[in-house]
């Protein structure tokens, strides 16, 4: 009997002895991995502090946007069909979803639903997003983080740069986040999206800022910044943030091929929605500066023709009459290479300057012309409401042939066919091609020249746009185009 109860004893002790020994391995493990770790997980554990800092600063403040459309004087088999997006067809179908279940009967009023996001940006309830999220809506519902919701009471928006300024009231005061310098932003600083992608809300994604100044045709005024920080549909109008909380963007866009995130997404600068917002919050909408001048970007192929470097300034390549262009004294065939002391590379880049600058000034303008450069003084005036002829990235309103094509198209002036060495020739010159369009895919450039359709001589681009509208985009149009380095046919299909 004693031999079993030391037998006992021995192993209940060697039992604590293991117990011991692996509270301690919890422990030592505990220990090394706060102090004892490589200079390499030290550094991600670093990030990874900073990512939820970034994320703590400024989750309170963004925000759920419920855009609501009612339709009136529905029945059976009219309106939107059961089940269907009401925003099919647009650059934005993705980022909306139809909240009526599939089989549910028609009624004389009905509801529809899109989902969106927002950042509040100060304590009286003013809120960020973008116009598609709230366009049209009957109704605009905010909830906050906390699970409060409030129905906006004013809604401002600039359709040209997608941006919307939504306001909310309550007794006390809101959390809001802070606006950061989006001119300071570089390509691989590290950045947070904020939102409520798919309806899930609160969520956070990391990822890094891939490129600047993108246009990638959605919208008439574009500057965007690129990421590959996750942006699924339900984000759109949520934050983009640095690594110190401040809002450097507002999530706009995603480039899908399936409806999710790809790895590209594209918010709209803070230091444009600043400019925009002040305005939209004072006025209730957007005055905005002018030249009067058609505009084209700098290829390889022209900046021989025009003595600069390629993607150097930006071609002029007509001056309207009694604009601020023609009392400069600018002329079609100058290149613009700085505006107000800043240089500029593309057409975009330039509306943009020239857009937000001061109406109560002179303002600078660098120009080459026949390979010399010459010092002029500009004072813009504002845009007239009926007039927006200087948008670089609009594929000709008018004519939904080339839009469908991706081209965008302007009569050639004799200054310009002589400086591209095509005296005599007539035709129309393609000042812009769209990126992924028909005219991209067959090899088209700006400073191309049309001068044939469907094997009919054009010398306009009036005469242009008739051929287009009788021919077939289905089946093929077939065009002849000339460059310095000759001329060739293309068939170009939507």
């Amino acid at each position: 009997m004693a031999r079993i109860r030391e037998s006992h004893a021995i192993c209940t002790a060697a039992k604590l002895v293991m117990v011991a020994a692996v509270l301690s391995l919890f422990t030592s493990v505990k220990a090394s991995a706060t102090d004892n770790a490589s200079p390499a997980v030290a550094a991600a554990r670093d990030l990874s502090g900073a990512f939820r800092s970034a994320s703590e600063s400024v989750m309170d403040a963004v925000v759920a946007i419920e855009s609501r459309k009612e339709e009136h004087n529905l029945s059976a088999g009219q309106g939107v069909p059961e089940g269907t997006n009401p925003f099919q067809g647009s650059p934005f179908e993705d980022l909306f979803r139809d909240r009526l279940g599939p089989g549910k009967p028609s009624t004389p009023h009905r509801s529809q639903t899109g989902i969106g996001s927002g950042v509040l940006i100060h304590k009286s309830g003013l809120i960020l997003t973008n116009n598609h999220v709230v366009e049209g809506a009957d109704q605009v519902i905010v909830r906050l983080h906390d699970g409060r919701e409030f129905k906006a009471v004013d809604v401002k928006t600039d359709p040209k740069t997608d941006i919307a300024v939504v306001r909310i009231q309550a007794d006390e005061d809101f959390p809001f986040a802070k606006l950061g310098d989006s001119d300071v932003v570089e390509i691989g600083d590290w950045v947070l999206a904020l939102g409520q992608p798919f309806g899930l809300e609160s969520t956070v994604t990391a990822g890094i800022i891939s490129a600047k100044h993108r246009g990638i045709g959605i919208t008439a005024r574009e500057n965007f910044l690129q990421t590959d920080a996750a942006i699924n549909p339900g984000n759109s109008g949520g934050p983009l943030v640095n690594l110190d909380g401040q809002v450097i963007g507002i999530n706009t866009a995603i480039s899908s091929s399936g409806g999710g995130n790809d790895g590209i997404g594209f918010a709209i600068p803070v230091n444009m929605v600043k400019w925009v917002g002040k305005q939209l919050v004072a006025e209730g909408r957007v005055h905005r500066a002018y030249l009067g001048v058609g505009i084209q970007p700098i290829t390889a192929e022209l900046a021989n023709q025009f003595h600069v470097s390629p993607r150097e300034g930006v071609l002029i390549n007509q001056v309207h009459t009694n604009t601020p262009a023609d009392k400069a004294g600018l002329l079609s065939g100058d290149v613009i290479v700085e505006f107000s002391g800043k240089a500029v590379t593309d057409p975009r880049e330039l509306q943009l300057l020239v857009e937000s600058a001061d109406m109560e000034k002179n303002h600078s303008l660098k120009v080459v012309r026949d390979g010399k450069s010459i010092d002029l003084s500009l004072r813009p005036e504002e845009l007239p409401e009926d007039l927006d002829t200087e948008s670089p990235s609009a594929m000709e309103a008018e004519s939904d042939q080339l839009g469908k094509l991706g081209l965008s198209v302007q009569d050639l002036s004799p200054s310009i066919a002589e400086q591209l060495g095509m005296e005599g020739v007539t035709g129309v010159l393609i000042t812009e091609v769209l990126a992924g369009s028909p005219g991209q895919r067959q090899g088209l450039e700006p400073g191309n020249m049309i001068t044939h359709v469907n094997r009919h001589a054009i010398d306009s681009k009036s005469k242009l746009m008739s051929e287009l509208s009788s021919a077939s985009l289905e089946d093929g149009v077939l065009l002849f185009v000339k460059t310095n380095s000759g001329s060739r046919f293309v068939v170009l299909k939507s």
